[in-house]
């Protein structure tokens, strides 16, 4: 449910955009929300579970994932939707670290394996099915109707948590949960987004210059929080004491960054710009999707095989290259030489560094802190999303507004100020053409589709230099530190 939730809401966003009349800050906002929530939380999530119960928690955070949903599904506007997707986010920070600690508490040696790897060729399934699902969805029904589908699933999974699946906590969890931290979090990252979509927007806006600056401030503070003054800190400092855990993170951080933050744009160039259907647009990501779940079995076992560096390097650099490939994507052209190499060069570097980034996150701590180490790393990779494509929106609207000040060379002033009272809604490549002067209306439709894919360009050439980073950071980092204390020894090369 929450891979296809990820998964399917984006490409029937631009559908949303038409039904609610949302610009694009309020587009960015539905993703967001959910993703503030989730990053901010997920951590106490799991933290949680251990307390309270980890069946417990795990039912209760699916139940209100499901009624966001319904609420999702019946917002009258786009205010509600953005309410309604935090919610969601809330619930999902507390199903899914609960899904993997149910398995580690109820299964056992090779029966874990097992269940774990059960588990992730599921999520790869069903992250494979979500665009197309959602696109089929959107198009042939609503796009409220994506929302929908989670209510059976929800129902059915919390029947079979509370019938089958045995309560676990773990009894030498702290008493006190870090509220204080979770806080500091959430309103960081919360201003700093707000900053950085309203400044897409106003381009020119005091406030939410303030606000991003204070969100970074809180950001700060909370680091210098959880390692001084917490008693029970989220991020545990001893953790990152470990020399190939950072290296993961910082990793984690760059290519989820360009992972997350290229990928929302996508479906807005197909369906606003290139003109293909949402069900289209789902399906055309399917290579990435495919390709990741027929090699991620083996290419899980390369870290203990030949070491870290290889993968992680070379999935860096053929991400790298699928997200020049998505810049260098005009207006028209066949699926089988615009989008087709790129998303097929993407999922090549996917299926070269997921597995393996998961395996020296868990390689680089003890098997103790196994648990803590994958949540800090699950938090990571949702965080850079999360800022990612605030950063990427500000980047496609400096490149959109040059582009379009160049192509509207020769509209009336009434198309002009139109143009301009639109300014939101365009930034995304829709405009109303309703609202444009007739005379005008042909010329201004394709200096919008240009200036779109310019700024779709200049944020995948982003994207290429985060994954370059990253490809840089895999090639030169010490992956084989050895552990910090002789009596808490970190696993080293696979080995235990």
């Amino acid at each position: 449910m929450g891979f296809i939730d990820g998964t399917a809401v984006n490409v029937a966003l631009p559908l949303v955009q038409r039904n609610l009349h949302a610009g694009a800050d309020d587009l960015q906002w539905i993703v967001e929300g959910y993703g503030l929530f989730l990053s901010a939380l997920i951590l106490v999530g799991g933290a949680l579970g251990d307390r309270f119960g980890r069946r417990a928690v795990f039912a209760a955070g699916t139940s209100l994932f499901v009624l966001a949903s319904v609420a999702c599904a019946l917002s009258p506007s786009v205010g509600v939707l953005i309410a309604a997707r935090c919610v969601q986010g809330i619930g999902a920070a507390l199903e899914i670290p609960g899904s993997l600690a149910l398995i580690t508490a109820t299964f056992s040696g090779a029966q874990r394996g097992k269940a774990i790897g059960t588990w992730s060729g599921f999520s790869a399934v069903t992250t494979a099915l979500g665009p197309v699902l959602g696109g089929w969805l959107a198009q042939t029904w609503s796009w409220r109707a994506v929302f929908l589908v989670n209510v059976p699933l929800g129902i059915a999974v919390v029947a079979i948590a509370l019938a089958r699946v045995p309560e676990s906590r773990d009894d030498d969890a702290p008493r006190s949960i870090d509220v204080a931290g979770a806080a500091l979090a959430t309103l960081g990252l919360g201003a700093l987004v707000f900053g950085l979509i309203g400044l897409q927007v106003v381009r020119v806006g005091a406030p939410y210059v303030a606000a991003a600056v204070a969100g970074g401030a809180a950001l700060v503070f909370f680091g210098v929080y959880e390692r001084r003054i917490a008693r029970v800190p989220m991020l545990a400092a001893e953790l990152f004491e470990s020399k190939p855990f950072v290296g993961a993170n910082v990793y984690t951080l760059l290519l989820y960054a360009a992972l997350g933050g290229s990928l929302y744009f996508v479906p807005f160039d197909l369906i606003n710009v290139q003109g293909y259907s949402p069900l289209a647009a789902g399906a055309s990501l399917l290579p990435f999707i495919v390709i990741m779940f027929v090699a991620s079995r083996w290419s899980g076992g390369l870290v203990s095989a030949i070491g870290a560096r290889l993968p992680l390097t070379a999935g860096a650099a053929l991400a790298a290259a699928g997200f020049a490939a998505f810049a260098r994507t005009g207006i028209g052209g066949s699926y089988w030489t615009t989008f087709f190499p790129a998303t097929t060069l993407l999922g090549l570097g996917g299926a070269l560094f997921v597995a393996p980034l998961t395996t020296t996150v868990m390689d680089s701590v003890s098997v103790t802190e196994a648990g803590v180490a994958s949540g800090v790393n699950n938090a990571a990779s949702r965080v850079a999303g999360l800022l990612a494509i605030a950063v990427m929106g500000l980047v496609l609207a400096a490149a959109f507004d040059a582009g379009l000040a160049r192509a509207t060379t020769g509209v009336s002033p009434a198309g002009v100020a139109a143009l301009a009272a639109q300014r939101s809604a365009i930034l995304s490549g829709h405009v109303n053409a309703a609202a444009i002067p007739p005379a005008d209306r042909a010329r201004v439709g394709a200096a919008i589709a240009q200036s779109y894919v310019a700024g779709f360009r200049a944020a995948m050439e982003l994207a290429a230099a985060l994954a370059l980073a990253a490809a840089l950071l895999a090639a030169l980092w010490d992956w084989n530190r050895p552990s910090r204390a002789p009596g808490n020894p970190y696993r080293a090369r696979g080995v235990t």
